[in-house]
């Protein structure tokens, strides 16, 4: 039962997304494709259990899921065109093209991020289709109610539906203009899956960390001088190489000071690397993911944690201030001071920003770590509480309860 249910968990990581694209796609409705694949994985829920795990789970989980829409539509006598219908459930003719690159979850990106919606909007639609997130790991990823990230991918749909958004990737001409929101999407994924927010689901999901990467190159062949587009890449890429001793054997988070530097992917960091030094070449003023992937490259160049250049880190993270005015941004480039000027320095400004992110646990926990390291150990005790109360991910609580103990009875 224990392998069923581990196929099934490992299938809705690796197939959720394939099968609504693959559904968008024949059928050119989000609510169907959607519906019909929660069907279909609800089925597999029931079935696979007595019937067995299928030998090709993604084939047996999308022929479900067009089974499933197809009733639907019968049901709801959405399509009187019997034509049409039988086109439906004998599909044999290969999709038309539909625009430089043949991947249904590209499309799916691109459609979920169209510019008629609004930006939290394409992110919270995104995630939900393509990257498969539940409604509850979106609302926690961006701090709100479950019921506003459900009404905002609702709302999204209706208004692809009424507008007719077309499902596809852009021309050449409308690339560029598109792209700074598909970034966005990317990103987030990329770190949801890096830094899992869902309190049921593995700490670190690669499924999302390797999609996300795979999807970036897509772009990248798309739009292979736009800097941003290579810049994410190599972010992501010195991220990923570090993934193998992001979590103990013992379920722990293992912080950046404490990895074993042995264990990172040395080929993903070499090309990482040399993507960030392409862009220096290119002599262009950098956007916000350039900047972010010279960060990682400074981290992943060091030996170990006191090889770091921190006055090369804080000088980068001056440059993102000045792009990206998030008081997340502002939270690292305090952490970075800490290390080159002292805890009770970097505390300072992470103080000014609690009216900001009080009910971030990243910030809680920072503060923590800062006031455990100036010696306030009751604060950092409290400091700690709250950011185990506000964190979901397992490993990273795990990591944080530890800290917490460590500090003793005061």
């Amino acid at each position: 039962m224990i392998q069923v249910q581990e196929a099934i968990t490992r299938a809705h990581h690796e197939q959720w997304s394939r099968v609504v694209a693959a559904l968008t796609r024949r059928f050119h409705d989000l609510d169907v494709a959607e519906e019909a694949t929660a069907e279909a994985f609800a089925t597999a829920v029931a079935r696979w259990p007595t019937d067995g795990v299928p030998p090709n789970p993604g084939a047996w989980l999308t022929t479900t899921a067009n089974h499933r829409a197809i009733d639907r539509i019968r049901r709801e006598n959405k399509r009187d065109d019997k034509y049409q219908e039988a086109q439906m459930v004998y599909d044999d003719e290969p999709p038309a093209p539909v625009g430089a690159i043949d991947d249904d979850q590209l499309r799916l990106i691109f459609t979920c991020c169209h510019p008629a919606l609004a930006m939290e909007t394409r992110v919270a639609l995104t995630l939900r289709l393509v990257a498969g997130l539940t409604m509850r790991e979106i609302a926690r990823a961006f701090l709100l109610p479950e019921s506003t990230v459900a009404q905002r991918i609702t709302r999204a749909k209706a208004k692809i539906k009424a507008a007719r958004i077309p499902y596809r990737v852009p021309s050449a001409e409308d690339l560029p203009r598109r792209i700074s929101g598909v970034l966005t999407v990317l990103f987030l994924v990329f770190n949801e899956g890096y830094l899992a927010t869902g309190a049921d689901t593995d700490p670190v999901r690669h499924e999302l960390t390797g999609g996300a990467v795979r999807l970036t190159r897509l772009i990248r062949t798309l739009l292979p001088q736009d800097g941003e587009v290579v810049g994410l890449l190599a972010l992501m890429l010195l991220i990923e190489a570090r993934r193998s001793a992001r979590v103990s054997s013992g379920g722990e988070l293992v912080t950046l000071d404490e990895q074993d530097r042995a264990a990172w992917d040395a080929e993903l960091i070499a090309e990482g690397h040399q993507l960030v030094r392409e862009r220096l070449a290119a002599g262009v003023a950098p956007g916000r993911y350039q900047i972010l992937a010279a960060i990682n490259a400074v981290h992943t160049f060091a030996h170990d944690v006191g090889d770091t250049d921190w006055s090369q880190v804080v000088a980068l993270y001056d440059q993102l201030v000045r792009l990206d005015h998030s008081p997340v941004v502002a939270l690292n480039r305090a952490i970075a001071v800490a290390e080159l000027d002292g805890p009770a320095v970097g505390l300072a400004v992470v103080d000014r920003l609690d009216h900001q992110l009080a009910g971030y646990h990243a910030y809680q926990a920072t503060r923590a770590d800062l006031l455990r390291r100036s010696g306030r150990s009751q604060d950092s005790r409290a400091a700690y509480d709250k950011a185990i109360d506000l964190a979901a991910n397992t490993a990273e609580i795990a990591y944080l309860t530890r800290r917490r103990d460590q500090l003793g009875s005061v």
